[in-house]
């Protein structure tokens, strides 16, 4: 499942399992998935919206940043 995922896609997926963003209610920023995961911040949005676009995560729009959890 999780191997169709570019390196740093995986990255992120396991920093925001890593950090229990698993649901609507505990969702993560991308500020926190650049820092669980060490990559830079431009290479942590790119692999969050792989996730998004390939059915890992999901993106809720807030008032300042917008949130992820994984769905698989």
């Amino acid at each position: 499942m999780v191997e169709e995922l570019t390196l740093a896609g995986k990255k992120v997926y396991d920093a925001l399992k890593k950090l229990g963003a698993t649901s609507p209610d505990s969702l993560k920023t991308a500020d926190d998935a650049t820092r669980a995961s060490g990559l830079p911040k431009s290479m942590t949005n790119n692999a969050l919206m792989e996730l998004v676009a390939k059915g890992y995560a999901r993106r809720v729009a807030r008032q300042k940043a917008a949130g992820y959890y994984l769905t698989k």
